[in-house]
């Protein structure tokens, strides 16, 4: 009996035993399975910060971006406005030239075309008067035809205000030398000024408008070589050009956007 009894006794203790252990285990186990979720949770947080600082750097990323694409398109606009109205200011540029020469060939019909030429070069209108129409050999002082020739031209001139006028004096290779001129150069800027001063004096253009310039033998328009060639070289030029401020301010650029 006692010995059955205390066979009883150890295999309850034993039982105890195992379910104590079974039961530490599971709770050891329990114990790892928390500890994995707590990483796991740790983890998901940290890559949630991650996702959220991402998103805010995309956010600061695209309004920047979103600016620079405005700014560029505004540039870009700014840039499109000036080349049209360079485009319009050109083109009125060249309805002036084209009203200039209609208006200088109409009134200079019945001088011969070739003692005075009218043209447009690199957007400037020309006006070349022979030598023969102005003055005398060897001589600045003014011919009697050259009244009629600078009087027609005038009447144009006033009739436009925005322009100014270069006259150049044009000689041929021949040098000169007598009591009145020292050389070509003298002679070609004293004919352009005798030119200017019957413009203003006699025609009432503008002196400010005026601009006298002397070209010598160093702008030939044929060859030197024969007289022809040289009776062509030998002439005045009345350039009509815009007014240099209103030029330069054509070509300003506008300001761009940085």
């Amino acid at each position: 009996m006692k010995v059955y009894l205390f066979s009883l006794i150890c295999l309850i203790i034993f039982l105890l035993t195992a379910c104590n252990k079974k039961h530490k285990a599971e709770l050891v186990l329990k114990d790892e399975q928390i500890d994995q979720l707590k990483a796991q949770i740790d983890n998901l947080q940290n890559t949630n910060e991650g996702l959220l600082d991402r998103m805010t750097d995309l956010s600061i990323v695209n309004k920047t971006g979103a600016e620079s694409i405005k700014k560029s398109l505004e540039s870009i606009n700014q840039q499109y406005n000036y080349i049209e109205d360079l485009t319009e200011k050109i083109q009125l540029k060249d309805s002036i030239n084209l009203a200039l020469v209609t208006n200088l060939k109409r009134s200079l019909t019945d001088i011969h075309d070739e003692d005075v030429q009218v043209e447009v070069r690199g957007g400037v209108v020309y006006i070349s008067i022979s030598d023969k129409m102005l003055f005398r050999s060897g001589s600045s002082r003014l011919g009697p035809e050259a009244q009629k020739v600078l009087g027609k031209i005038a009447r144009v001139i006033n009739d436009h205000d925005e322009i100014d006028i270069l006259v150049e004096g044009h000689t041929d290779n021949i040098p000169i030398a007598n009591e009145c001129n020292l050389d070509n150069w003298d002679l070609s800027v004293k004919r352009a000024t005798s030119v200017i001063r019957s413009l203003q004096n006699d025609f009432y253009v503008a002196p400010k408008r005026l601009t006298a310039g002397g070209r010598s033998e160093y702008m030939p328009k044929a060859n030197n070589e024969f007289a022809v060639g040289r009776e062509q070289n030998r002439r005045t030029e009345i350039i009509i050009t815009p007014r240099i401020d209103q030029y330069f301010k054509l070509l300003e650029p506008p300001e761009i956007l940085n």
